[in-house]
C-alpha cells in the first residue's frame, strides 16, 4: 500500500471538506501520531495517514454519521444513539474502507475508536488517542505537560491522558461509553465518572 500517495489524497479530501480550525487539528494530530509511532517501534507514515484521516466525518450531520457508521456492521448503541458526534470515528473507518480502499486492520481500527478507545486496542490506535486527545493546539495543553508525557512508556502516558479526561468529564457531567469504562478499568483508572471525550 503506498501509503503517501493515499496520505496526500486524504489530506486534500480533509482540507477541502473541513473547516480551517479542524484541518489544522487533523495535521497536528497526524504530526503527533507520527512522533509516537517512531517513538514506539510503529509504521509513522502509517501514523500521520490515521492523523489526518480521523476526522474527515467529523463535521457530517449526525444522520449522515449514522447512516455511514452502521456500514461496519456494529449497529447504533444506545450510548451513540444520546450522543450521535462520537459516531465520526467509525463514520470515518467505513470511508476509508469503502472510498478509499484501506484495509489495514490497524488503521481502520484507530480511525473507529479515537473517541471513545476500546479495551484491547492495539499500540497503533493507543498512538493515536493519544495524540487526538494532547495534540498541541488544544489549549489545555501545555508545551512542558506534552514534554513530560511523551517522555512516559506508551502504557504509562495512555493511564495519564485518560486520567485528565476523567477530570474533564467529571466536570462536565457527560455520561460515558461501556467502551471507554472497559478501558478504563484495564489502566485501573477508578471512579464513578471514568470517561473519554472526543
Amino acid at each position: 500500500m503506498d501509503y503517501l500517495e493515499l496520505t496526500e489524497r486524504l489530506r486534500v479530501c480533509a482540507e477541502s471538506t473541513l473547516s480551517k480550525s479542524r484541518y489544522e487539528h487533523s495535521v497536528r494530530v497526524a504530526e503527533l501520531c507520527a512522533r509516537l509511532c517512531r517513538r514506539f517501534g510503529l509504521d509513522d507514515d502509517k501514523g500521520y495517514l490515521a492523523g489526518i484521516a480521523h476526522d474527515i466525518c467529523k463535521e457530517y450531520s449526525a444522520e449522515a454519521m449514522a447512516a455511514l457508521a452502521v456500514r461496519d456492521g456494529q449497529g447504533i448503541s444506545e450510548y451513540e444513539k444520546a450522543s450521535p458526534s462520537l459516531l465520526h470515528g467509525r463514520a470515518a473507518a467505513v470511508r476509508l474502507r469503502e472510498e478509499f480502499g484501506i484495509t489495514d486492520s490497524e488503521i481502520l481500527e484507530a480511525v473507529a475508536v479515537h473517541t471513545t478507545g476500546k479495551y484491547g486496542m492495539c499500540d497503533f490506535s493507543v498512538c493515536l488517542y493519544i495524540a487526538d486527545c494532547v495534540e498541541p493546539g488544544r489549549p489545555q495543553i501545555t508545551a512542558s505537560y506534552l514534554e513530560s508525557l511523551l517522555s512516559l512508556p506508551l502504557a504509562a502516558m495512555m493511564k495519564d491522558v485518560m486520567n485528565r479526561n476523567l477530570e474533564y468529564v467529571r466536570k462536565k457531567g457527560y455520561s460515558v461509553s461501556e467502551d471507554t469504562l472497559r478501558l478504563a478499568e484495564y489502566y485501573n483508572i477508578a471512579g464513578e465518572n471514568v470517561g473519554c471525550v472526543s
